[in-house]
């Protein structure tokens, strides 16, 4: 199924900006659920748009969470890391995204 121009808009390769690839979020998949980094801005329904365009998946559901960045020293200053939005998208069944393989 190939998607037109007009279906695919530069916003969807925007909101999403890498998968999670960590030990909590490969548990996931077990429940057909993909983990993925987003900007701060995007909403949920942006970005189950975004998936589906751009994978070509369907999903049932889409849940977020902000993570605070840590205060951190380095070299006798206090920094801060950047705070980050997730995005956990949950599939429906029958659908996957091979999250190795890039856009």
């Amino acid at each position: 199924m190939s998607k037109t121009q007009e279906e695919i808009s530069p916003t969807h390769y925007q909101a999403i900006l890498s998968p999670v690839i960590t030990e909590k979020a490969t548990n996931g998949s077990a429940h057909n659920q993909v983990t993925f980094r987003v900007l701060k801005n995007a909403t949920k329904p942006l970005i189950k748009e975004a998936v589906e365009h751009l994978f070509d998946v369907k999903v049932e559901a889409v849940n977020t969470l902000n993570r605070k960045g840590k205060s951190k020293r380095f070299r006798g200053r206090m920094g801060k890391r950047s705070n980050v939005k997730f995005a956990v998208v949950t599939l429906a069944e029958g659908s996957q995204i091979d999250i190795t393989t890039g856009l």
